[in-house]
């Protein structure tokens, strides 16, 4: 399954007719993105086990660089 094609911990960017990353792939340089991918890449993992409730930022993590991963291939 590809990044686009799941969110973890819900569904509430899934439900929108256009998913936020998908706006910012589109409105930002492909090296802009890559770096918002790696910020967020960063952040979960090193979010991961410290905040209350979330429980998921390794996952999401993993999210993030699938998606980076995929958007490397296209180049």
């Amino acid at each position: 399954m590809n990044a686009d094609a799941k969110q973890v911990g819900g569904s509430h960017y899934k439900d929108m007719p256009m998913q936020p990353w998908a706006v910012m792939e589109a409105v930002l340089t492909e090296e802009e993105f890559a770096g918002f991918l790696k910020g967020n890449i960063i952040k979960y993992s090193m979010r991961a086990g410290k905040k209350v409730g979330a429980s998921d930022d390794s996952e999401k993590a993993k999210h993030y660089a699938q998606k980076l991963k995929e958007m490397q291939q296209w180049v």
